[in-house]
Order: structure tokens, then sequence, then C-alpha cells
């Protein structure tokens, strides 16, 4: 990686001044004169330039030998999930980013090294190689870089939460207390313990949860995001309110390295702040670091608007805070899209429900409507089609719904973020019943695929002004008209359905 020229540091010391949170998570400040790094939204007195030296990952920062505040606290910084890049080496550092980031690894394996061997054998190379391409463009080692994600997970549940630190080690992937204790110790020169706030200014846990902070980047459209998902929101599962104010809950069954936990979540957002509050139920504590990053994901909370915005503001002048709607868990988004072929959300909608009620666990919760958990893979896998049927789900889609579910039971097909993409469309479209909608739609929403594009989506075709919406002519229009949206096409399609797509920078060729 190569250093930051002396322009790039002078730009980046004036969004340092602003305090402007577009740019929270895209660097981080250390500090010479304190050997402490921040986050450039920092309330702290600006530092002079000269004492500043700038990162473009946290643990880059800590490479240097610098130490998180603990007032901005690096932790709660967005991440960077979407680089635009042909270059093939980068792409391979990317996506392990991606499997380093997820809790998921950290806790499949308890021997560091063969974590990273894991993760190059997922992304067929070798530790060697994925070693060298990941220090070549990121400046620090595979280890350094999953070292600096444990801990500050770990740094956010002691801050947060009222965990015992023996939880927060196991939830952070450490083996055991004594190396969890000597890591933090050696990186942060302060006992865990130590870490631990005063009660006061914490968040007041309610009894038998935990409640933790995420963090955005602006402009985020929070209304939109919540009616989104209030218009798609299964019965027994789900709430979400955009009055009085926008907030949310659901039950959710979350299998980490063999072990599942469930429970449920509830938040509400706080836009001034740029915050969302997360509070989790007791019997998902021991998972928290992975509820954390499936709720990111589910509200696109990493999404970096500044290059959507630059590529899209033309054709959608007024869709600048849209984000691209998420999933909590890919299996559920999946199925809810082979239920939504070819009819209207609200019959989607409809038909998940019935299948929830047929398959769904009971739970309790301390909302009474909300007390259903969704069927398994191996429940909709073992599904009798006659009762599939008197649900009102066709023949095709039956096949559709238990070919998935035993791909995904067999591990032929894995719908988390962090899977390659290319890879799991292939998959999916060799499953009877599923299509390039299906597999696009997936891609956008469970996959989180920046460049999604659901072929013959007729309202989109519709929503981008095309006549004869399910004309195979439009729909080839449509696909021409999008090619200059690339590599942000998933985010165009949530411009057109919101409406705000200006017929009047259509182009010529369409």
């Amino acid at each position: 990686m190569s250093a930051p020229s002396p322009t790039q540091d002078v730009t980046r010391y004036r969004a340092l001044c602003s305090k402007d949170a577009r740019f929270d998570g895209g660097f981080f400040v250390g500090v010479t004169s304190t050997g402490i790094y921040c986050r450039p939204v920092c309330r702290v007195r600006t530092p002079r330039l000269e004492n500043c030296r700038f990162f473009d990952l946290a643990a880059q920062a800590e490479k240097a030998g610098f130490r998180p505040c603990l007032r901005c606290r690096p932790e709660l910084a967005p991440r960077h999930r979407h680089w635009t890049t042909t270059d093939a080496t980068l792409i391979l550092a990317q996506q392990a980013t991606l499997l380093l980031d997820d809790p998921g690894t950290w806790l499949d394996l308890a021997a560091e090294r063969t974590r990273i061997a894991a993760v190059a054998t997922r992304l067929g190379v070798s530790d060697r190689h994925l070693r060298r391409v990941f220090e070549m463009h990121l400046g620090v080692s595979p280890h350094q870089y999953l070292q600096t994600c444990r801990l500050l997970a770990a740094k956010q549940l002691l801050t947060d939460t009222r965990l015992p630190v023996s939880d927060v080690a196991l939830a952070s992937g450490f083996a055991s207390l004594r190396r969890f204790n000597a890591a933090f110790v050696a990186h942060y020169r302060i006992n865990p313990t130590q870490m631990r706030r005063d009660p006061a200014t914490s968040i007041a846990p309610v009894d038998g949860t935990q409640s933790v902070r995420l963090a955005w980047r602006p402009p985020l459209d929070a209304s939109h995001m919540m009616k989104f998902f209030e218009d798609r929101q299964l019965d027994g599962i789900e709430s979400f309110q955009t009055s009085p104010e926008s907030s949310f809950k659901r039950t959710v069954r979350l299998t980490v390295a063999g072990r599942t936990h469930v429970g449920w979540i509830a938040g509400k957002w706080e836009v001034d702040t740029h915050l969302l509050l997360l509070e989790v139920s007791d019997g998902l504590q021991k998972a928290l670091p992975s509820v954390i990053r499936r709720v990111r994901t589910l509200f696109d909370l990493d999404a970096d608007p500044a290059p959507i915005n630059a590529v899209l503001q033309r054709d959608f002048p007024s869709g600048n805070g849209l984000r691209v709607p998420g999933c909590f868990d890919g299996f559920e988004l999946a199925v809810r899209a082979v239920l939504g072929q070819q009819v209207t959300v609200g019959a989607a909608r409809t038909l998940a429900a019935r299948v929830v009620q047929q398959w769904g666990d009971p739970i309790a919760t301390p909302d009474p409507a909300i007390n259903r958990l969704f069927p398994t893979a191996q429940a909709l896998a073992q599904a009798d089609e006659n009762v599939l049927g008197t649900l009102g789900i066709v023949r095709q889609r039956q096949l559709a719904l238990k070919s998935l579910a035993q791909a995904v039971l067999a591990g032929q097909v894995d719908l988390n973020p962090s899977s390659t993409t290319p890879d799991t469309l292939q998959v999916l479209q060799s499953l009877p019943g599923i299509g390039p909608w299906t597999a696009q739609y997936i891609a956008m929403r469970a996959l989180r695929w920046p460049d999604a594009w659901p072929e013959g989506d007729v309202a989109l075709v519709k929503a981008l002004g095309l006549e004869k919406p399910r004309n195979q002519a439009a729909r080839h229009a449509a696909e021409r008209l999008a090619e200059r949206w690339q590599p942000w096409r998933s985010y165009a399609v949530i411009r057109a359905w919101a409406g705000t797509y200006h017929p009047s920078h259509a182009t010529s060729n369409v």
C-alpha cells in the first residue's frame, strides 16, 4: 500500500476539522502527541496537522502503535464494504476482509493460524498468497486485521454492555480469558476490566437485555428504509414502525460456530446523532458481535453514500439518502424471494406468513404479537408438498423451496454477505424454479452485492418510464440504461422503486 500523499493528508485534515459525519470510517487519525487514534468525527480539540498521521483502517493505526480513543470510540465507525476495482488481487483482499470481519470466522476455529488458512482455502488460494496480497493492498497482515476486529468488538461490548468479561472474551473469539487479557493489555495497555466506563455513562440495560450503539454515515433515509420493511413485515416474526418513531423488533434464530442462539432484538433510530440503538435479549448475548454485524447488514449501515451518489445523482436527484434494505438471515430472504415470484408484495407477504405459522417454532417475547421464529432449512426441506399446496404455494415454487432448503443444508449454497457472489449466483440458478430475477434479488438483499440487477422486474422497468414493461424490448432497454449505473445498480433499483428516477435524464440509446 502506497503512503498517503501530502495533498491527501491536507484533504483529510480539512475533513477532520469539519467533524463531518460523512467522513466517518473513511479514515482514522493517529495523534503522535498522545498515542491515540480517532474517528474524523471525534469532538476533542483538533490536533495540529504536524501531529497527525492518517490511516485507511483501524488495523493500520493499531499496527503503528496507536490506541483507540475512549471518547469517539473507533469501534463504532461504519466499515467500508464496497470497493470499486477490477484488480483481481484487490478483489481477493476485499473478499478476505469480509470473511475476517465475520464473527463466525472468529469462533469457528480456536487456533488463529488455522483461521487464516481456512479463509485462504475458502477463497481458493494458498495461505502464503493471501498474506502477500493482503499486506500489499492493506498494509497489515490478515492476523493483524483479524486481531483488531476482535479487540474492537470486545471494546464495544465492554463499553456498551454489562456482560461479564469472560463472556466478552468468548464472544470476541478468544479461546480463553487469559489470552484475551494478554491481547487486550498488549494492544491497549489497559486491562479489560479497567475499560469499563462508569455505568452512568453507558446505555442503561433493561432486565435480561443488553444495548449497543450502531453508527452510520449520512445521508440515510431511515423513514424510507422502515417503510420498505413495514410493507413486507411478517406477522409473528417482526414489526417495523415509521410512527410515532422509527423503531423495529423481530425474533432471531442465529447459528454461530455450530451453536444456535434464539431470542429477539429491538431498535430505534436516533437520526440526529446518526445512531441506531439496538436492544438484544439475553438468549443472543453470547453471539452479540454476530447480531451487530447482521443488523448493520439489515439496514445497510456500512454504505458510503459519496461514491454511490456520484454515479446515481444525475438520474436520481432526490434519492441520495436511500439504502438497499438487507436481511437478517439469508435463507429467510431467499425463501421470501421464491414466494414473491410473479406476485405482488402483499401476496408474497401472505404466503410467507402462512409458512411461518405452519413451520415456525413458537417463542415468547415481551410483545405477544412477536411470537414465532422463521422456519429452519431442515423444516422446509421436510415439508409435506400437500401441506404446501393447501397454503396456496404452486408446484413450481414448492420444488424451488425444497431444493433451496436442501442445498443450504448440504452446504452447497452460502447465503451470507461474505460469500463469493458469482459462485453463489451460479449455484442458485442451477436450482429448479430459481431464475435470474430471484438470484439477483437474493444477491442484492442477502449477499449485499452492490451491482445486482433483478432482470425482468416489471415494477422496475415501469419505474424507469419505459412503455409496456412486460415487453422484452423494454427490458433490454432498461438493462442498457442501467449500464451507466454500474457498479451501483442495486442502489439504482431501490431509487427507481422509490419513484426518484427523473425521466428527463434518459439517454438517447433507450
